[in-house]
């Protein structure tokens, strides 16, 4: 199995026909795709995302989607879904109440949190809102030790008489019991017990979300995990059956922080995988979009209504991490890693106590949204600064389907920045700008320059519907040359939808030496993730003729807390080839930093299994209907280097290819504006991209 096809031209049941949908929906707009397989044609929509009920926006999407193709339910071959809905959930605190039963004597391990501070000297800083309240948590009498050997049979009797005192009003119920990674017999024990006591409540056991050592992290993990079942488990459920219910045949699918599809289903037990599910969608798009020009090195650059995402990809593969940090909580469930700043074009500027201004991280989000949109917003924010400062079209956005105000943005700045500074309107804008600009170079600095990486090795690829609006600024400040900006920058997420495969990622703590010794350990978690991974392949309803299987051990020095992540090329690992994954480690740990310690043990801490089913590739976007592009206009826009100055403003889809244009220049289309600041040049190529370069000398 694990020397399987690697071909993307395999099938998989369901893919052939003819039409593929991708949605992706976040805090303002929903973006869906749908593309013609048989003809390379695509059809794109942006529809208002709904807040309060996000699954009617999703489907609202599809509708619309659909009737502008002319195409039913039944020719629909793949439908796609990338969603923000549990990273809102979390960050607002709006998941279910969650109880907690975990091992006596440890329910205040999410209290502690190791006893570490975000930052060694500011104690002022917030701690975060946990998942799960003191009230609801139990202690259960029980006790594994290191090995997972019992030390303290689970007392049942005295966990029935407890579950009878659990409020009525939870919703959903995490069991984390001491060393259950070892041996999850008592977590499952417990499980039947409350499976016969609360029937209807949703649960989840650490051993099966998080079977690894490290018991903060594990707690974390898995109460955030139960603490989003019923807010999750509702809006899938509504999403798969909506899908069914207008004649799609294939079940749809939904992106994971880690790139890759599931299905709904195993969403709904694992809705922590769903952490960066939009974002990802677009990381896997910008990568294969960079790929087919050539560009292996970049620094994804998505800026959306609330938030900025950015993603360092070397070589075409994008840097991926097995734990991030949600709402000050850790959450170890494998993901690309993105590092996200609440910076966007809904981001709030508001000036505090002290009579600074600031940007974010509040945001209008899409309802009342910023003053421009004319939707009851009165706060200024992002958006409404490019308004005033002429970089946004101050009559219509979206292809001119979306009326706003520059007069309300106008008004909204005024008030809320510039009278409190005693600043003109401009200046007040301009400071906005700035400081957004400077929060989202920040955020690129920390996946490259504290990475050990230079900005200046990469291009810049800006999607979102506000990247490509800040994007030459922002690689100015960080001394990059080149931007690209896709054909389609604002639906980059669901575009990349329907270029992942499907995906599963497994872990298992061995904690077992590197050698002769420790080897009937690792080959043990090797046969539990095997397993693991045949079941997850049945569930999903895949092909198993059709997967690949990626394997890597986590190492360590005996006596370290961290650890370096190596691919085993060999699935029957024996005892040579575990001491040449040893020496690999050596070299790795020396490249990495700066020494190596060749005499020391090493320890095997996690093996790792990645399961991937590929999907065909999508077809490549043939030109649509033509559109007559509008006439070139001339307005007063703002530069950071000059003020404002007379600026021509262009119709992306009059732009020819190859040809080169000078800015300052404002390209305007359907999902987005492109800044070309004075010093920076703009052309078209063949493939639909605008590639900004630094002019020489500037």
């Amino acid at each position: 199995m694990n020397h399987l096809t690697n071909d993307k031209s395999s099938m998989i049941k369901g893919t052939m026909s003819r039409y593929w949908v991708g949605i992706d929906t976040g805090g303002t707009f929903t973006d869906v795709v749908i593309a013609d397989t048989a003809t390379g044609r695509y059809r794109f929509r942006k529809v208002p995302s709904n807040p309060a009920d996000p699954a009617e926006a999703i489907l609202r999407g599809l509708d619309t989607i659909m009737a502008d193709a002319g195409v039913s339910g039944a020719e629909l071959g793949f439908v796609g879904l990338g969603t923000t809905l549990a990273t809102n959930a979390v960050l607002e605190g709006k998941t279910g109440r969650t109880a907690m039963l975990v091992t006596r004597g440890f329910t205040d391990v999410l209290e502690l949190a190791r006893q570490r501070r975000p930052h060694l000297y500011n104690l002022a800083i917030p701690k975060p809102r946990l998942p799960t309240s003191p009230a609801d948590r139990i202690e259960v009498t029980e006790r594994l030790d290191a090995d997972g050997l019992v030390v303290t049979e689970l007392d049942a009797e005295a966990l029935q008489a407890q579950l009878a005192t659990l409020d009525p009003a939870v919703e959903a119920v995490a069991i984390c019991f001491l060393h259950a990674y070892r041996n999850p017999a008592h977590e499952r024990q417990a499980a039947e017990l409350l499976r016969r006591h609360l029937p209807a409540v949703p649960l989840c056991l650490s051993s099966e979300v998080n079977p690894e050592f490290r018991e903060y992290e594990r707690f974390s993990t898995t109460a955030v995990n139960a603490s989003l079942l019923p807010v999750m488990d509702r809006y899938l459920e509504r999403f798969s059956l909506g899908v069914a219910e207008r004649g799609v045949a294939s079940a749809p699918f939904a992106i994971q922080s880690s790139g890759g599809l599931v299905s709904p289903a195993t969403l709904r037990r694992l809705p922590i995988n769903t952490f960066f599910s939009g974002p990802a969608g677009g990381v896997v798009g910008a990568a294969r979009v960079a790929a087919a020009i050539g560009v292996r090195d970049i620094i994804t650059f998505d800026i959306g209504g609330t938030s900025t995402d950015v993603c360092l990809v070397k070589n075409g593969v994008p840097a991926r991490a097995v734990q991030q940090e949600m709402a000050g909580l850790p959450v170890r469930t494998p993901s690309i890693d993105l590092h996200t700043i609440g910076a966007g074009g809904g981001s709030i500027a508001w000036v505090d106590a002290g009579g600074l201004p600031k940007v974010g991280p509040q945001s209008a989000g899409a309802r009342p949204g910023p003053a421009a949109y004319g939707l009851g917003g009165t706060l200024p924010t992002v958006t409404d600064a490019n308004m005033v400062l002429g970089r946004l079209n101050p009559v219509a956005l979206l292809d001119g389907t979306m009326p706003v105000s520059a007069e309300r943005a106008h008004a909204a700045v005024d008030s809320g920045v510039a009278q409190p500074l005693g600043l003109s309107v401009t200046e007040a804008a301009a400071g906005i700008l700035e400081i957004a600009n400077l929060n989202i170079s920040g955020a690129v600095r920390v996946i490259s320059v504290e990475r050990g990486e230079d900005p200046r090795d990469y291009a810049l690829f800006a999607f979102g519907g506000g990247g490509p609006l800040h994007a030459a600024e922002v690689a100015e400040t960080m001394d990059m040359r080149q931007v690209i900006v896709p054909a389609h920058p604002g639906l980059m997420s669901a575009l990349g939808l329907l270029a992942a495969d499907i995906r599963g990622d497994f872990g298992q703590t061995c904690l077992a030496p590197a050698n002769a010794e420790g080897l009937a350990a690792i080959l043990a978690a090797r046969a539990e993730l095997d397993a693991r991974g045949r079941r997850w392949i049945a569930d999903e309803g895949l092909d198993p003729g059709q997967a690949r299987f990626a394997w890597s051990l986590e190492l360590r020095y005996a006596g370290q807390s961290s650890d370096l992540s190596l691919p085993i090329a060999d699935f029957a690992l024996t005892e040579l080839t575990l001491a040449e994954v040893v020496t690999d480690f050596h070299r790795r740990h020396a490249e990495r930093f700066g020494y190596a310690m060749p005499e020391r043990k090493v320890e095997a801490v996690t093996l790792r299994l990645v399961a991937v089913v590929p999907r065909p590739e999508p077809p490549e976007e043939l030109p649509g209907e033509a559109i007559m592009a509008r006439a070139p206009e001339r307005r007063a826009v703002w530069f950071r280097a000059v003020g404002f100055i007379d600026t021509p403003v262009l119709d992306r889809r009059g732009l020819t290819v190859g040809e080169r244009l000078r800015g300052p220049l404002v390209i305007e289309q359907m999902d987005t504006t492109t800044i070309v600041p004075p010093g920076w040049l703009a052309r078209h190529d063949s493939l639909g991209n605008l590639i900004l370069e630094k002019e020489a000398g500037a």
